[in-house]
């Protein structure tokens, strides 16, 4: 049995709108991951600016002179 011309046609048009549907929604989930991926990019910069902070901040004081150090680390009773 060979299937109708208008048979066919209403399977591929069917087809065409299933397959509407799954682009439609792979589109949905990649516009979310990008979403993510561009909130992930700014919590990663600014975790990367407070670890350079805090390590310019040990590096400046790996760096200081006696009297700095001893200024900075002076009993309370002076």
């Amino acid at each position: 049995m060979t299937q109708s011309k208008d048979e066919k046609l209403q399977e591929l048009e069917a087809m065409i709108a299933h397959q509407e549907k799954v682009i439609h929604d792979l589109n949905d989930v990649v516009v979310q991951q990008g979403q993510e991926i561009e909130t992930l990019k700014q919590y990663i910069k600014i975790k990367f600016e407070k670890i350079e902070v805090s390590l310019e901040s040990i590096s400046e004081a790996d760096h200081k002179s006696v009297s700095d150090e001893a200024l900075a680390n002076k009993p309370p009773h002076y």
